[in-house]
């Protein structure tokens, strides 16, 4: 199995250590042809803005909405949940437009309010994992068919849909391998 980062910007080396951790092949993604060697894709966290240009810039987003609507097993982290998102709070317009969620920017504040904090999360984890915030999102509405995976003082910080994972915290930013695992479960499936 071969699993897909895309390598534009942000979290980008933290995503793959922690693969390689657990004895995955990674292919850094900076290409639409790269799509087709890889079993699932992660989107890091980083400035979704600045990703969305630049998605937009090399012809990435189509074609990375495209393997995801056909099933490529796909996973946000905090801006990577913001680029599937169906729709973000008081903009026009959103990136991939694959995720029936609609996101709130920033909604834990500005980089001086990031935190760490302990949640059990049901299907990822039999114990407290740490759940790392740092300018994140939030889920503030789902569709009928999106899981929510974890609330956080009712806020929703992870969701699930079909071949589609996204959490507002950052995994990867910790020690802990339980929700990689859990991805790298969702893309055995495929």
């Amino acid at each position: 199995m071969k699993i897909g980062v895309l390598d534009l910007q942000g979290g980008v080396f933290e995503h793959i250590d922690h693969l390689k951790k657990l004895n995955v092949e990674v292919l850094r993604i900076k290409k639409p042809s790269q799509l087709k060697e890889i079993s699932g894709l992660i989107l890091p966290g980083g400035e979704s803005t600045t990703i969305g240009k630049i998605l937009r810039k090399m012809n990435l987003l189509d074609p990375i909405k495209e393997e995801i609507l056909k099933g490529m097993p796909v996973w946000g982290t905090c801006a990577g949940m913001i680029l599937l998102a169906d729709k973000i709070q008081d903009e026009e317009d959103a990136y991939l437009k694959v995720m029936n969620i609609k996101v709130k920017r920033n909604s834990y504040g500005s980089q001086l309010d990031s935190f760490e904090t302990y949640s059990k999360i049901n299907n990822i984890s039999s114990k407290k994992i740490p759940l790392i915030f740092i300018r994140a999102p939030q889920v503030i509405e789902i569709g009928d068919k999106v899981k929510v995976l974890c609330k956080l003082d009712d806020k929703i910080v992870a969701v699930k849909e079909n071949n589609m994972l996204a959490t507002s915290f950052h995994p990867e930013l910790s020690d802990d391998l339980e929700f990689h695992k859990y991805f790298l479960s969702m893309c055995r499936v495929k």
